[in-house]
């Protein structure tokens, strides 16, 4: 920062004020040592504008006799830095009348109405002896950059985006309406569409206004592809609006109420198939009422008989009723 620059900028008059705000920014960026050569993208950003805007004041700046840019290459890779800005304050500067753009570099026509602005002034003799800088097109290199003259190198594409008030503008390879509605009558055909304004009770020839065009067929296939209905549950549920409702929906979008509750309903349906049937509870063990029966048919089997599982008046009971033999008891080991 400088303040002999600073102050040397507020003094200026007769330029509109963002105009200034660019060269107070310009000169608060300013080195007594090393000059000014703050990027666009810092500048655009000190003085709140766009970068085509702020190219735009730099010309003006330019063009009254402020200041001067100096365009600058790497001497080894030849690729574009930070540009370097003369100040009107520093000795030896030399205002030009012709601004180069850094696309051209070379500004025999740019600028023209400036030029002729400045005719007869210190400016336009100026501006025929100035090399174009660090370009090294005069006899000499510029006495600002130091750089020596070089052959001028090709540069590629400015840095500088296009200005927001190019009137050009690039042709769309379609129009936009246009391919919408291409993918609207490819998502829905109109067989689909013409049965679903059937079900509505809409007649084709007179359609309202919310029925025509691309736009509701793009609304019919979000039905499809959000909700998850089919084009045949979607005929459905128009249908079923039109028992409740006599006259046909003004639009697509009275319908997403009931397109909803479709899809509600599908997804319910879905959910009771996948439910697996409850299993039928098993049958109650029916109570042993008859003991020595039960303890007989164990004693005549070939089943595991503990010794310790038949009392003495359990063995007297099946003795008693001939259900068993002493015989089979001692076999089995009951005593």
């Amino acid at each position: 920062m400088s303040h002999e620059a600073t102050n040397w900028a507020i003094k200026q008059r007769g330029l509109k004020p963002t105009t200034k705000i660019v060269l107070w920014h310009l000169c608060d960026r300013f080195n007594p040592d090393y000059g000014c050569f703050p990027s666009q993208d810092r500048l655009a950003h000190d003085c709140e504008i766009s970068r085509s805007t702020l190219n735009d004041h730099l010309g003006q700046l330019e063009a009254v006799g402020l200041l001067r840019r100096v365009p600058r290459l790497d001497p080894v890779t030849k690729r574009q830095l930070p540009t370097r800005y003369t100040l009107g304050f520093e000795p030896g500067f030399t205002p030009v009348a012709v601004v180069p753009r850094p696309e051209i570099g070379h500004g025999e026509d740019e600028g023209a109405e400036i030029a002729d602005m400045a005719e007869g002034s210190p400016l336009e003799a100026a501006s025929d002896a100035l090399p174009c800088p660090d370009f090294g097109h005069g006899d000499e290199a510029s006495p600002v950059s130091d750089f020596p003259a070089e052959p001028c190198p090709e540069n590629a594409e400015s840095r500088v985006r296009i200005s927001d008030t190019n009137p050009v503008r690039e042709p769309l390879s379609k129009p936009v309406k246009e391919e919408e509605g291409a993918q609207a009558r490819e998502a829905i055909s109109d067989e689909v569409f013409g049965d679903l304004l059937a079900a509505l009770g809409l007649d084709p020839a007179a359609l309202p206004g919310w029925w025509q065009g691309w736009p509701p067929r793009l609304h019919v296939q979000r039905w499809r592809d959000e909700l998850g209905l089919t084009e045949t549950e979607i005929i459905a549920a128009a249908e079923a609006t039109r028992q409740e409702h006599p006259e046909p929906p003004d639009g697509p979008k009275a319908l997403d109420r009931a397109m909803q509750r479709a899809a509600q309903r599908k997804v319910e349906d879905a959910g009771r198939k996948r439910r697996k049937p409850k299993t039928p509870p098993a049958p109650a063990a029916k109570p042993i009422t008859d003991l020595p029966a039960f303890y007989a048919d164990l004693v005549n089997s070939d089943r595991f008989l503990p010794v310790s599982a038949i009392s003495n008046t359990m063995r007297d009971a099946m003795l008693a009723r001939g259900l068993v033999t002493a015989e089979r008891l001692r076999l089995r080991g009951v005593r």
